[in-house]
């Protein structure tokens, strides 16, 4: 039985520990430019590994359905208390497991099966759990999509007011996984108020900017906030529900449990509570502006050297390029970067085929570099190699793509993670 405590991985289980210490290289060797990712501290990943993920417990602290639960309640408590503090709201509940099941949690409250919802369409940068057709929440409910303006790039209010009066939504929804730009927040809660909607902001992307302070809070105008942990606020993977309306409370609670989950996940709470706890700190507002520095410096860098960026630019973590007019499809340029060491992701741009292998999009997101200690210059370097193999992309010249994965390979060495 002792064996059992104190063997190592790499005894038990070679497999899955040469996938881990595989995983842990690629990480150390590869810039990551998937926005939806980041790199968690070594007292998060402390919290992830701590034998609490040992303990199993249902309710909320005070009030639990099993006994042996009083240090999860002092982390749990503190979880929530820090989220309350750094978002300025009235109300936090740390335990969706995922953003996607923390909204699930909020229509679970708020709606019934069939009701009307509106939300930013997938293809303008919506998001899976906001309607879109494959998902639950697309069949569940009654859905439609506001979009954006085919020449800017950017949200049309007046299409999105338009249609909100004509359908009458139940809930109004803002966010999404790929809208680069700032979203009026006001203008939507405007909207949603005269039509007697509720409004949603799903803030998962850029939770970290708004705890940074460099970009809008939607708590203000919004009814129901949600975010995850991870991206923009480089903790675990986990979801958060905010609101200023204490009144929701009770719903809210017995939405997650025992509405759409069961257990908590006790470890992952722990370093929710890290996470937020490192947010409130002052270098974690020096982060959320070299975030928003580096992205531009990349926009500001492809722009330059000729490349269509959707929205013109960005407010945000995140850089959408739009790689129609040059005939490229994302699933091209994002192998070709991956030759590189760069990761990156397809993704479907405004108006785009519904195809996933027709894509023309590719999403880039600055966060992990940042958080790894790149800043303006590095990004300035990084975005002439991404654009000199985006130019490459058709030739696929091996001496382009060896000089850039040289390029790559000095800057994780200059910065390096979890030596």
């Amino acid at each position: 039985m002792l064996n059992f405590f104190h063997a190592d991985i790499a005894k038990t289980d070679p497999l899955v520990s040469d996938a881990l210490n595989g995983e842990l290289h690629r990480q150390q060797t590869q810039i990551e430019l998937i926005a939806s990712e980041n790199i968690v501290s070594r007292a998060v990943l402390d919290a992830l590994a701590h034998p609490i993920t040992n303990k199993t417990l249902e309710g909320y602290p005070g009030s639990r359905f099993h006994g042996g639960g009083e240090f999860v309640d002092i982390i749990e408590q503190a979880a929530i208390d820090r989220a309350k503090e750094l978002f300025a709201c009235d109300y936090a509940n740390v335990q969706p497991h995922s953003g996607t099941q923390a909204n699930q949690a909020v229509f679970f409250a708020t709606l019934k099966p069939g009701d009307s919802i509106l939300s930013l369409d997938l293809a303008a940068g919506g998001h899976l759990s906001h309607g879109a057709a494959p998902n639950l929440s697309g069949q569940w409910f009654d859905s439609h999509h506001y979009g954006v303006d085919k020449e800017t790039g950017l949200i049309d209010y007046d299409a999105a007011e338009k249609l909100a009066k004509s359908i009458q939504p139940k809930l109004l929804i803002a966010g999404g996984s790929a809208y680069p730009r700032a979203i009026d927040f006001e203008r939507l809660s405007h909207i949603t108020k005269s039509v007697g909607a509720l409004f949603l902001v799903d803030m998962a992307h850029f939770a970290g900017l708004v705890a940074a302070g460099v970009q809008a809070s939607p708590i203000p105008h919004a009814d129901l906030v949600t975010c995850t942990t991870t991206k923009t606020m480089r903790g675990p993977r986990g979801g958060i529900i905010l609101t200023r309306d204490t009144s929701w409370a009770k719903k809210l609670q017995s939405a997650i449990f025992p509405g759409v989950q069961g257990s908590l996940h006790s470890q992952i709470i722990a370093a929710k509570a890290v996470c937020l706890g490192e947010a409130l700190s002052d270098e974690f507002k020096t982060y959320g502006k070299q975030v928003l520095e580096n992205a531009r410096t990349l926009a500001q860098v492809l722009s330059d050297r000729g490349f269509n960026l959707v929205g013109g630019g960005t407010d945000s973590h995140m850089v959408l390029l739009n790689f129609s007019n040059r005939d490229l499809r994302g699933q091209q340029v994002q192998d070709m970067l991956a030759k590189a060491n760069i990761t990156s992701n397809k993704n479907p741009v405004p108006f785009d085929s519904k195809k996933p292998s027709e894509w023309a999009g590719l999403r880039l997101g600055v966060s992990a570099a940042t958080t790894r200690g790149l800043g303006k210059n590095e990004f300035i370097e990084l975005g002439g190699i991404i654009a000199t193999l985006f130019e490459n992309c058709e030739q696929q010249d091996k001496a382009v793509v060896e000089a850039s994965r040289s390029r790559v390979l000095a800057l994780c060495e200059r910065f390096p993670i979890y030596q």
